[in-house]
Formats: C-alpha cells, sequence, structure tokens
C-alpha cells in the first residue's frame, strides 16, 4: 500500500473534506506495515475500497415550526462497511454537520464497532438541524420528517441509528415512534431508546462509564492508578458527565468541565451535586457552562479558554473533533500530564497525537476509549433481538469485559520493544484485521 498515493486519489475525489481525510490518513499510517505484509489485500483493493462509504443517502428536511413558517434543512445517513454486521453509528443533529465530519465519523465507527467484539459495522448519520432553542413540537415535527426518508434503510439487521451530539432520549423517541408508525414494526432498529420501550439501562452513562474502565488498564499498564489522580475533562454533556461520574466513583478528582464559551476550573473537584447541576446546564438551553462558577464560588471560569492549561495527572477530552492541538499538547505534557484518553471521537489533531507519542506520553485514541457507547448500544440490540431486559449491574458487567477485550486487542498490537504502547496503532491494526479478514472472505462486493 502506498499511502500518499492513496491519499492524493481521495484528496482530489473529495476535496475540502478535511475531517474525513484527516481519519482516514490517521488509520492508513497505522496500518501500512500490517497491510504490506499480506498480498491478498493489495490484490483485490482492499484499501481502496474501505476508504469509500458503500451508499450515502442525502435528503431534505422540511419541517414547519410553531409559527407556520416552513424550513428546509439537509438530512445524510452514511452507510460505511457493513463486513461484520448492520451498519451502526450514531445521529448528529447539529448546525456543524456536514457531509466530511459524517464520513470521517463514519469510518472511525467501522474500527470503534470491530474492537467491541460485536457484530456491528459501521455507520453514522445527522443532520445539520439545531435542536437547541427549538420546542418540543418543533423537535418532534423535525425527527418525524427525517425518518420520513430515513427508514428507507434503516431496520434491525441492516442498519441501527442511535443518539449523538444533539440526539438524545428525547429526539431518539421521537424518531423510533415514526418508524414504527411507517414500518409498522416493533424492532431494535433504534438504540438509546427509552427503558418504557426497549432502552438499555445505563446506556447514557456508557459511553463516559467505558472510557474510565479502559482509562483504569491504561493507567495499569504503566503501574499506575487511578485513585486520587487529578483530571481535566472538556465537555459537559453525557459523556462528559459519565466520566466524571465514573472518575469519582473509582477515587479520582476532576477538576474541569468546558463549553463553547470557556471552561471551569474547581479545584475542589466536581463531584456530589455538581454532577448532577452538569446535566441541569446542559438541558437549560443556554449551551454554556459559566453559570457553573456562580453557582459555586470555589470554581472561577475561564472565558474563551481550553482546559489543557490546568496542571493535572490525565487529560480526557470529551467535547468534539480536533478539541487538543499541539500547543494543548505540549502545555499538558510541561505540565507533567501522566495519561491523555481521547473520549470524543478524534479529539486531538494528528499533530497533538503525534507530539504524545513522541513524548512517550501514554495516550489512546477515541475509537478505543469510547466504544463502551457503542458497545452497549450492541447490548441494546441483542436485548431487542432476545425480548429480554438486563439489569444495570448485568450490563456493567458485560460493559467491563467489553472494555478489558478492547484494551488487550490495543495491547496485543500496540506494544513496542522498549516498553511504550502506541495504542493508536493497536486499535487500527486490531479493528483494520477483523474488517479485512470479513472482507476477504466474502468475495469483491
Amino acid at each position: 500500500m502506498k499511502t500518499e498515493k492513496i491519499m492524493a486519489d481521495l484528496e482530489a475525489k473529495h476535496p475540502g473534506e478535511k475531517e474525513y481525510l484527516q481519519a482516514v490518513r490517521e488509520v492508513l499510517l497505522s496500518i501500512e506495515d500490517v497491510y504490506n505484509q499480506h498480498p491478498e489485500f493489495e490484490k483485490v483493493k482492499l484499501i481502496e475500497r474501505l476508504v469509500e462509504p458503500d451508499r450515502i443517502l442525502t435528503f431534505r428536511v422540511p419541517w414547519v415550526d410553531d409559527q407556520g413558517e416552513v424550513h428546509v434543512n439537509l438530512g445524510y445517513r452514511v452507510q460505511f462497511n457493513n463486513a461484520i454486521g448492520p451498519y451502526k453509528g450514531g445521529l448528529r443533529f447539529h448546525p456543524s454537520v456536514t457531509l466530511s465530519i459524517l464520513k470521517f465519523l463514519g469510518f472511525e465507527q467501522i474500527f470503534k464497532n470491530a474492537l467491541t467484539t460485536l457484530p456491528m459495522g459501521g455507520g453514522k448519520g445527522g443532520s445539520d438541524f439545531a435542536p437547541r432553542g427549538k420546542s418540543d413540537s418543533e423537535i418532534m415535527r423535525f425527527c418525524q420528517a427525517f425518518m420520513l426518508e430515513a427508514h428507507k434503510i434503516l431496520g434491525p439487521d441492516m442498519d441501527v441509528p442511535a443518539g449523538d451530539i444533539g440526539v438524545g432520549g428525547r429526539e431518539v423517541g421521537y424518531l423510533y415512534g415514526m418508524y414504527k408508525k411507517l414500518t409498522h414494526e416493533c424492532t431494535g432498529t433504534m438504540t438509546g431508546k427509552g427503558r418504557e420501550f426497549g432502552g438499555s439501562i445505563l446506556r447514557p452513562e456508557a459511553t463516559g462509564f467505558g472510557a474510565c474502565y479502559f482509562l483504569k488498564q491504561m493507567l495499569n499498564d504503566y503501574n499506575m492508578d487511578i485513585k486520587d489522580k487529578t483530571v481535566a475533562v472538556s465537555g459537559f454533556g453525557n459523556v462528559a458527565w459519565g466520566a466524571i461520574k465514573k472518575a469519582t466513583e473509582l477515587g479520582a478528582k476532576c477538576v474541569t468541565l468546558s463549553g463553547p464559551d470557556g471552561y471551569i476550573y474547581d479545584p475542589d473537584g466536581i463531584s456530589g451535586d455538581k454532577i448532577d447541576y452538569m446535566l441541569e446546564l446542559r438541558s437549560s438551553g443556554n449551551d454554556i457552562c459559566a453559570p457553573y462558577a456562580e453557582k459555586y464560588p470555589n470554581a472561577k471560569f475561564f472565558a474563551g479558554r481550553k482546559p489543557w492549561e490546568v496542571k493535572v495527572d490525565i487529560a480526557m477530552p470529551c467535547a468534539t473533533q480536533n478539541e487538543l492541538n499541539e500547543d494543548d499538547a505540549k502545555a499538558l505534557v510541561a505540565n507533567g500530564v501522566k495519561c491523555v484518553a481521547e473520549v470524543s471521537n478524534m479529539g486531538c489533531t494528528a499533530e497533538a497525537i503525534d507530539y504524545f507519542i513522541a513524548q512517550k506520553t501514554p495516550f489512546a485514541p477515541g475509537k478505543a476509549v469510547n466504544s463502551g457507547g457503542v458497545a452497549t448500544s450492541g447490548l441494546e440490540m441483542t436485548q431487542n433481538a432476545m425480548h429480554i431486559y438486563w439489569s444495570a449491574e448485568e450490563v456493567d458487567e458485560r460493559l467491563h469485559t467489553i472494555m478489558k477485550d478492547v484494551h488487550e486487542q490495543c495491547l496485543a498490537y500496540g506494544k513496542q520493544a522498549d516498553g511504550y504502547i502506541n495504542y493508536v496503532r493497536g486499535a487500527n491494526i486490531a479493528g483494520f484485521m477483523k474488517v479485512a479478514n470479513a472482507m476477504i472472505s466474502q468475495g469483491i462486493i
């Protein structure tokens, strides 16, 4: 495989799709050596097939607001690869949504889902619709209009969406309700559903919980413990909430959270009712974290800045793509950070990742660290298919096992001769080999 030739061809075909191209480049650079050991891959042009989605559905979503005005948004579903199972990946409703972002997320999802050991392929979807500031009725009408088109390519053994940024339990409920109306089916076609109609307990916390289970094993690789460590977390949505909640339970002290307006530093630690207040902030509709400092006077708000300047033991980016750049990485390393666990999808820029690895700072990528979220969605699919319900303890036990398996796969391919563990390489190769072998077995399709 010649990575630069493949990337040049992709850039010519998909100009300007920077997030997608960044995600592909990171994977290709990691797997190049292993790929070249398998001439059968080159013979069937496996990489050229893998980097292009199976199909992309793009459609308009017209909806009517409470004043009777008609609006038109764009909807997407990217079905990237189903070699090991039905397409699986969330829906994102946010003004920043573009095809490039959804292709990057769908591509990442292929390998993330492969790492979970569950039979799920990779996909992603969403719209440039902004739920914030909309009434429940407006959101319901938008979700129904979105599903009116999307339902045609969805199904429990075909494509199973979930939530993502801007798509929580409310939106999933409206989407699933419309899907049922259109198909006359009560199936596990969406995950993240309410517990009353097939949802899995622990799903809202699962991404953050799973990230902490991975982090704990990661620290153990370097003879460290999470207990009494200080942690910088970005974001203040479900993922950050779950990560802070579990890290605190495990004995760490989380001292930051952030939003588009800046970040909060709380030297006393974010625990107890402060964790619950994060969700109140999130549901307020303002999308800002500054009120936290008003409610808890010992905390300080830093407008327009990022939490990576705070001296901590562990950094956990939990917000969005490329939120931690090379300068942030240098600040963290200079302040003695011991470990970086990327919880958001592609939360660190390529330059930041390269710097962490060059400095031998333990760093693990989102496709491994945050895979607990989609793993628990996979467990919800299983429960729906079997028409059963598992308790929180049963789901948590299975999540523990899955994150242990993900970690072991990263070790198998990522441990270097000098003892440093390149979790990026380990995760990419492990996920790639599983998908590649499945594609080889199924012929050129």
